[in-house]
């Protein structure tokens, strides 16, 4: 009988094909806004999105098949709102489809305020917001590019504001925050624990 390990339910999973649909991972749910080149505004659901560094830039994953990709190329700048669980189904429209005359009825779903800093709308009810500037894009990533963003203005919800360090090593009463769970999948984060940390060490 062969002996039991740790590892004894691993399993070598095929790279011939793109692995990510054979298991849940944990990602952000965020609603980027560019400009239309008919004067209007788009709004699309991103989940592969994230700061890049320590500093003001924040990226996402998005494709030359997307009007997003070709919005921001023109306009140079987009924004990005951090929805609620309870607007899953706003983002969910945000992702519907374009008619024959390219536009997305489903966007009048979602509840809209002008950006302050660039030519763009974010989200309303959402609990967090960020206006940006195009840095760069890098291409090359199959049929993916990474757009990444300079962070010219961000505003949040008051109560998911950190007053200090100290106030984390207790449990957090801020609002519930939308995970997206690839793929198709969302949870509502509502429960928090400190990170133990080593003493001197940061992620």
């Amino acid at each position: 009988m062969a002996q039991q390990t740790e590892d004894q339910h691993c399993r070598a999973i095929p790279t011939d094909s793109p692995v990510w649909d054979r298991f849940f991972t944990v990602a952000p749910l965020v609603i980027v806004g560019t400009r239309e080149g008919g004067g209007g505004y788009d709004l699309a659901p991103k989940h592969m999105a994230m700061p890049l560094g320590w500093h003001n830039y924040y990226c996402f994953v998005c494709s030359r098949t997307h009007a997003t990709q070709h919005n921001v190329e023109a306009t140079g700048q987009f924004t990005v709102s951090f929805p609620r669980p309870d607007q899953i189904l706003q983002a969910s429209m945000a992702a519907g489809p374009r008619v024959e005359d390219g536009s997305k009825p489903t966007l009048a779903a979602l509840e809209t305020f002008p950006a302050s800093a660039v030519d763009g709308v974010l989200v309303r009810g959402a609990y967090l917001w960020l206006e940006c500037a195009l840095e760069r894009m890098l291409e090359g990533f199959g049929d993916n590019t990474l757009i990444i963003g300079r962070v010219l203005a961000a505003s949040a919800d008051e109560r998911i504001l950190r007053a200090s360090e100290p106030d984390d090593e207790g449990p957090i009463p801020h609002p519930p925050l939308l995970a997206y769970l690839s793929p198709g999948r969302f949870a509502s984060v509502e429960q928090s624990s400190p990170f133990p940390f080593r003493v001197g060490f940061q992620l």
